[in-house]
């Protein structure tokens, strides 16, 4: 076809028809642009502002002052953009520890946790799908979590863990199990281990639903077949369910991630990063450095790295995804 119309233009242009060619292209341009339906884009368009208001504006303003040594009581050093210094603030996060150390724990965090929730929360999709009778109770008692904010569950998990009026501390007392009351939130391992029971708690109904959802949607005539062949619950469980449900596994994956890799309000209830950093992520150290001392340009430089690190790990199961939707054809 553009070779044809090649073809057309060189043989106007020989014949001096070139401006009547030109005249022809520019009215059949302006009629096909007239004659679009453009109520499909305007149905769009409200939402592209928001997006851009609200996520690109920020996003892009953020990377800016990264690049800057913005200081909050300074306002002037916002618009101090220095070519040959614009790393400074990421060079300075490679000197610190306390980052080191936030970033070390938020990885921590996220491995333990979301696999974790991944394991009850297949367990329990398991459980509710052979259930025959409670079935509805079962679920509305499962979504109990997902109703509380995680500002509550921070407060809730902090009364269960406090060192002397705390119920586990009473419980294990009781018990005979501890003689002493153990400081929940201050030692170092049992700070983080604190604030990832009370994540896990939080995120395994949200797993459960997705997971019991895709168990749910599998044909029943595998299982039949598998059972007629004499295999058993285990040998169903991996040759059958495990393979079947491996996309519904990388979109739990995905959310929880996504989810996780900007937590915040739990760590800052439960211990607000401390003692000493000890329980420090990379959020909670950044909201520190903005909102306590001040240091924009550090960090939005610390928001832009767990960015980067966010979508980089979600790029990867991404791909994972694609993988398996391939394999499965």
């Amino acid at each position: 076809f553009s070779s044809r119309r090649r073809h057309t233009r060189s043989c106007l242009k020989s014949r001096g028809l070139g401006d009547v060619y030109k005249r022809q292209q520019r009215g059949s341009w302006f009629t096909r642009l007239r004659r679009r339906n453009w109520f499909p884009y305007l149905m769009v368009l409200p939402a592209f502002v928001i997006v851009l208001a609200v996520v690109i504006y920020p996003m892009a303003y953020s990377l800016f002052v990264s690049f800057t040594p913005f200081h909050l009581l300074r306002p002037d050093t916002t618009s101090q953009f220095v070519l040959e210094n614009m790393f400074d603030n990421y060079a300075r996060l490679g000197r610190d520890d306390v980052f080191w150390r936030a970033l070390g724990n938020t990885v921590l965090f996220m491995v333990v946790t979301v696999n974790a929730s991944l394991i009850i929360g297949f367990g329990l999709a398991m459980m509710l799908a052979r259930m025959t009778f409670a079935l509805g109770p079962a679920r509305v008692l499962l979504m109990i979590p997902m109703m509380f904010a995680p500002v509550l569950i921070g407060f809730q998990f902090s009364w269960f863990v406090n060192a002397t009026v705390g119920l586990v501390n009473n419980a294990l007392t009781t018990l005979g199990l501890i003689s002493q009351p153990i400081a929940w939130l201050v030692d170092q391992p049992n700070g983080m281990f604190s604030i990832m029971v009370a994540t896990i708690w939080m995120t395994v109904p949200v797993v459960t639903i997705v997971l019991l959802a895709g168990r749910l949607s599998l044909s029943e005539e595998l299982y039949d077949a598998a059972s007629v062949d004499g295999a058993s619950v285990y040998q169903r469980m991996r040759h059958i369910t495990v393979p079947q449900m491996r996309p519904f596994f990388i979109i739990v994956l995905v959310l929880l991630s996504l989810d996780l890799a900007r937590a915040y309000d739990i760590v800052r209830i439960m211990t607000d990063g401390g003692p000493a950093h000890r329980t420090e992520l990379i959020w909670t150290y950044a909201g520190q450095l903005a909102i306590r001392n001040s240091q924009f340009g550090m960090a939005s430089a610390m928001s832009m790295t767990g960015v980067v690190l966010g979508v980089a790990f979600t790029f990867y199961l991404f791909r994972q995804m694609m993988k398996v939707r391939e394999e499965m054809g």
